[in-house]
């Protein structure tokens, strides 16, 4: 028999119903937080729906896509063209040279003695005869001296046998002498007459002693650095001399060829024709100088199978240097009125060597094997396979394909085939409900029958 609950069990009991009558209200309170998170997650997953369904039609509209969006036809392909003409075509030989002066000297004294002047400045250009430097001519001038005192004693004594000859001659006409004195007298002149010529010979000796004392220039070029200073003691057989002069203006460079093409350019020199010479700096970017060829080796070297050939400049900038590298291009010959297209049109592949030829009307490519001659920087000589006219793909070739249409610089490229009606509504295009700036026009279906409105 169960007794009756007391005060305090009573108690009890109320508070716990307190406590769930307040849990139930704040449920009742948090619910409506949660419904607005669910709402918040439905609405980021309908906008990247969204997103994810425009953004592969803006790309393919913005970035020219050569594929239409979700329609599997290919776009027009933008590309670089040029026409098949006719132009004269140079035949020529690149090679590298190397700048040569065509003289170069090492002024040296040419009698010994303390340099008195140095008459040049380094790096000035000098001509021939200038002074570059002086020695002291004071021993010279005393030799010089002392060498014509004895040719007039030599002469004086000269002309006192001449006179004892005569005597001799006068007597030994009146059978006054015997015959061997005048024999003697004569020897005696004719010997004289040999020490008079010594000493003048001396004489000059002296002079040219004297004269090089000045050390004067034996070509025009330019001045080197200076070897030694006033004040210094100079030596005929000095290694270094005074100074370099090389001559820069005009200036050579020599450079090699292949011995195949050395008879057709032998035989153009020997038929006085002036083959035309470009040198181009060490990145073939600048023309330094245009000159003619000069000659052509005499001998092939065995070691490399080439011949030397030497062309000469004017220079009168001095662009070129002694001793400078440089391109050499060497025009052997031109091809005159060739069919010619861009270097860059040319391709060599599977097919061999071709060119992407395009249709004028459809404005497609095709494949057009070329066989192809003589060629530049800039042409390429084209021997079968186009005519003047054709046009040709230069730029964009590596994105092409066999029938692929293209557009031409300055066309828009041609839209897309057109798409089914779903398609057009999907990329924004006029729909049952129309299209806007962010928009995508297409129907969403519905889920069923719009039920009453939410009470």
């Amino acid at each position: 028999m169960l007794s009756p609950a007391g005060p305090q069990q009573q108690e009890a009991d109320a508070r716990h119903a307190a406590h769930l009558a307040a849990d139930a209200r704040g449920d009742g309170r948090r619910r409506p937080w949660l419904v607005r998170i669910v709402w918040l997650l439905l609405l980021a997953a309908a906008t990247g729906a969204i997103v994810f369904f425009l953004r592969p039609a803006e790309d393919a509209r913005t970035a020219g896509a050569p594929f239409g969006p979700r329609s599997g036809q290919p776009a027009a392909m933008p590309v670089g063209a040029a026409a098949v003409a006719r132009s004269d075509i140079p035949v020529t030989v690149q090679a590298l040279g190397t700048v040569t002066p065509l003289a170069t000297v090492v002024a040296r004294t040419r009698v010994a003695g303390q340099i008195t002047r140095v008459a040049f400045t380094e790096g000035q250009q000098v001509e021939k005869g200038d002074l570059l430097a002086e020695v002291d001519a004071r021993p010279y001038q005393i030799a010089l001296d002392q060498a014509r005192s004895q040719l007039a004693r030599d002469e004086a004594e000269l002309a006192n046998a001449r006179t004892d000859l005569a005597r001799y001659q006068a007597l030994a006409r009146q059978n006054a002498i015997a015959r061997q004195q005048l024999d003697a007298q004569q020897a005696t002149v004719r010997q004289l007459e040999a020490t008079v010529k010594a000493s003048a010979a001396a004489v000059r000796t002296a002079e040219l002693n004297l004269e090089y004392t000045r050390t004067t220039a034996p070509i025009a070029g330019r001045a080197g650095l200076r070897q030694i200073d006033e004040g210094n003691y100079a030596q005929t057989g000095d290694a270094g001399g005074l100074v370099t002069i090389t001559q820069m203006r005009p200036i050579s460079v020599l450079f090699s060829v292949p011995e195949d093409q050395a008879p057709a350019i032998n035989r153009r020199l020997a038929g006085g024709e002036a083959l035309p010479v470009a040198l181009y700096d060490r990145n073939r970017t600048g023309k330094l100088a245009e000159g003619r060829l000069s000659t052509i080796d005499n001998q092939i070297d065995t070691t490399t199978g080439t011949v030397r050939l030497r062309a000469v400049f004017d220079n009168a900038d001095e662009a070129l240097f002694p001793n400078q590298f440089v391109n050499v291009e060497l025009r052997v010959d031109t091809v005159r009125d060739a069919v010619v297209i861009p270097a860059t049109a040319r391709l060599t592949g599977r097919p061999g060597t071709y060119t992407w030829l395009i249709d004028r009307e459809n404005r497609t490519v095709a494949i057009r094997p070329v066989a192809t001659g003589f060629s530049t920087a800039d042409l390429v000589q084209v021997l079968d396979g186009l005519q003047p006219g054709d046009l040709v793909v230069t730029d964009g070739s590596d994105r092409l394909r066999e029938g692929m249409q293209v557009a031409l610089p300055g066309e828009r490229p041609a839209a897309p085939a057109a798409a089914p009606a779903t398609a057009r509504t999907r990329q924004g295009g006029p729909g049952p409900r129309g299209s806007g700036p962010g928009n995508s026009g297409e129907e969403r279906p519905r889920r069923g029958p719009p039920g009453p409105p939410p009470q």
